[in-house]
């Protein structure tokens, strides 16, 4: 089933292990290309030598040829993601030899390691389409926007998509409360506060709690910790190269960390209450967000100030509707029992975050989402 988590097994004929093949007899260029490898999250498979029939030259994601071992590996298929590396600079033929193997590249190291990181961890993770990633965020204080996010993440992840959830909010209280995980084991927000170089999106994901079928990123239940920027960034692009879906709890508070997240965000969602003083509060919440987020969006929610509807609250933002945002009074009883937001497949709230998903895997362009009028999300 797409989206679940599993752990692929040791190579064999048919298959392969997530991580690079090695060839190599040096041992300290080896020691060097592991340590890359565990930097970059990949398990690799190591050979010392020249390629054999069993050696996986065809199926791994990327080939890494120690110099000493290029010149038996002329006559191999022709293949991409091979690299010809080495730590000597003066090595004779090392150009003869990439090109008779058909290397793409020549490293030399400790100068291309960090390019090469980036590579294994390429290959690991696939090429496949990023996440589809959401923002959530309220228009005004206690507008059930962690809620709302807590529902997507557990509906998302019911119907076998890859999820995770991450908690954007450091004064929110930690989303994983509302999904029971406050004690569950798993690294939170401060153990990835210095992060300003690439993660892995396998590494990020099993380091996390995993809730409900899903994977929360949170904050810790001490001092309040800066996220710098560039942890944000390094955090969601990890995120997002897993594939699958993200959603992202907002503050309503703009500042450098937050403006990262929403410039990674497809599509964000405004949760506005439908009364007047919320309504003026989310114009200035969206006017700072649309200067960075080009697909905003709203949801309203009831109950309603007299005259008031969600179409109202919609052309009020100048903003598509998404839908109006259902109640469901059994909620916080639910909760009180272990069951999260959304956590009841025929609930309105799950039926409401369904119908979302089922629209936001098809690309729609924002000014392109109509009116629907209450109870439903716009088709």
């Amino acid at each position: 089933m797409a989206g679940s988590f599993t752990d692929a097994g040791p190579s064999s004929a048919e298959g392969w292990r997530d991580g690079p093949l090695i060839l190599t007899e040096d041992p300290g260029l080896l020691d060097d290309l592991l340590r890359l490898c565990a930097a970059a999250g990949a398990v690799p498979e190591v050979q010392h030598g020249p390629p054999g029939e069993r050696s996986g030259w065809d199926r791994a994601p990327m080939v890494l040829v120690g110099d000493d071992t290029a010149r038996g590996c002329r006559g191999m298929p022709r293949r991409p993601g091979v690299m010809l590396v080495g730590r000597d600079r003066e090595a004779p033929d090392v150009w003869r030899h990439a090109v008779e193997m058909g290397a793409e590249y020549v490293l030399r190291l400790p100068d291309s390691e960090a390019w090469l990181v980036d590579q294994i961890a390429n290959a690991v993770e696939g090429v496949g389409r990023p996440a589809l990633t959401v923002g959530v965020m309220g228009g005004r204080g206690g507008s059930g926007a962690s809620t709302l996010a807590c529902a997507l993440a557990v509906t998302a992840a019911r119907s076998g998509r890859r999820t995770m959830l991450i908690d954007g909010d450091p004064l929110g209280g930690g989303i994983d409360v509302l999904l029971g995980g406050e004690e569950s084991e798993g690294l939170r927000w401060p153990d990835f506060a210095r992060s300003k170089g690439r993660l892995g999106g396998g590494a990020l994901e099993e380091s996390l709690p995993a809730l409900h079928g899903l994977r929360v990123l949170s904050w810790g239940r001490g001092d309040e910790v800066i996220v710098p920027p560039q942890a944000m960034r390094s955090v969601l692009a990890a995120a997002r190269r897993l594939g699958g879906v993200v959603v992202v709890d907002l503050p309503r508070r703009f500042d450098e960390s937050v403006t990262e997240a929403l410039a990674q965000l497809d599509v964000g969602l405004l949760v506005v209450p439908g009364e007047l003083r919320a309504v003026a509060a989310a114009q200035r919440v969206a006017a700072v967000a649309r200067t960075v987020l080009e697909d905003l969006r709203v949801i309203a929610r009831g109950p309603y100030t007299a005259g008031l509807d969600e179409q109202w609250v919609a052309r009020t933002l100048d903003l598509p509707l998404v839908g109006d945002l259902p109640m469901e009074p059994a909620l916080s009883s639910a909760q009180d029992s272990g069951v999260p937001p959304g956590g009841n497949s025929r609930g309105a709230l799950a039926r409401f975050c369904a119908a979302f998903w089922d629209l936001a895997d098809v690309p729609v362009r924002a000014d392109a989402v109509p009116f629907r009028s209450h109870g439903g999300v716009a088709a």
